[in-house]
């Protein structure tokens, strides 16, 4: 067990117990959406993977400590506190645990402490990818990097749709990630259904997905699985409104200068505004659809290695 690490009681037990654990990110809390709707959500999200018959372990950074499973009190903490909490990539884990600061964990610091706990399947909101224009700014989301070498199943509504998803496919095809969808051929582009791109591989049960993910492991093949899961239809955005909302957001962050870290942030943030908040509810629903397929095939995979 990696020194910095705390991995809450219950989560451990589960893990000893070859019980199925979900993992969650904390960027969500505190960068993802306002207070309270953030803290509500993350709240929501423990209880659908409860209802599903698995352990939730949302995870973040308190006090310089690599926590796998939080209190009610530190998600209220990281909600109330928000774009003050630092948002934690791989490059800024060792100062920020020298420190002893708090912090909210990306897909891939999430990845990272929820293969160092054990835990398996990991379910979130969208994944970053290669942005728009990253022929000339090489802005390409370590989150990819990260799915090519942590040994861990992201369950995902697709890639955010702010991002060049035929380029994010390339990329993780180099890489030797599998994109899979869930019931689907067609890449999901978060808000939407549909973004005429297609994934590898379709599967339609959680059954399917936790079988593949385990072959997967048993072949000593390194890196982890990215299952994309379309967000339910009535809640599913017209491409043609938010795809004008995201240009227009785009446009925005070049003229201010925005780039890096703070690119996703202010980009879902000013998509928000420009929809009215639609986004933000497809934002929640699409979140607690992937919870519940993640509880699933956490117990799926639980039972392949019986």
């Amino acid at each position: 067990m990696n020194k910095y690490l705390d991995v809450s009681k219950e989560a451990a037990e589960a893990i000893a117990a070859n019980k199925p654990v979900v993992a969650l990110e904390s960027t969500i809390i505190s960068h993802g959406m306002p207070y309270p709707q953030n803290v509500e959500t993350a709240l929501k999200v423990e209880q659908v993977i409860r209802e599903n018959g698995a352990v939730p372990a949302t995870i973040a950074i308190i006090g310089g400590r690599l926590k796998a499973g939080l209190t009610r009190e530190e998600i209220e903490h990281l909600g109330k506190t928000g774009y003050d909490v630092p948002k934690v990539s791989r490059r800024d884990l060792p100062v920020i645990i020298a420190r002893g600061m708090d912090g909210a964990t990306t897909v891939t610091t999430t990845m990272i402490i929820a293969a160092m706990a054990g835990i398996k399947v990991f379910a979130t909101g969208g994944v970053g990818g290669v942005h728009r224009g990253a022929e000339t700014t090489m802005d390409i989301s370590a989150d990819l990097e990260e799915l090519a070498q942590t040994p861990v199943m992201v369950i995902c509504a697709g890639a955010k749709s702010i991002l060049d998803l035929g380029l994010t496919l390339e990329y993780l095809e180099t890489k030797g990630v599998p994109v899979i969808g869930y019931q689907t051929e067609e890449l999901p582009a978060f808000y939407t259904r549909k973004s005429g791109f297609c994934v590898d591989y379709r599967l339609d049960t959680p059954e399917e997905l936790a079988q593949a993910f385990y072959v997967k492991q048993e072949m000593g093949l390194a890196g982890g699985m990215l299952v994309t899961n379309p967000i339910p239809e009535a809640f599913s955005m017209d491409p043609a409104v938010i795809n004008k909302a995201i240009d227009a957001a785009i446009e925005e962050s070049k003229q201010k200068g925005i780039h890096g870290k703070e690119t996703t942030p202010f980009l879902l943030a000013k998509v928000k505004e420009i929809t009215g908040g639609d986004s933000l509810d497809s934002n929640i629903q699409l979140v607690l659809n992937n919870a519940r397929l993640a509880a699933q095939t956490a117990s799926a995979l639980c039972k392949c290695a019986q």
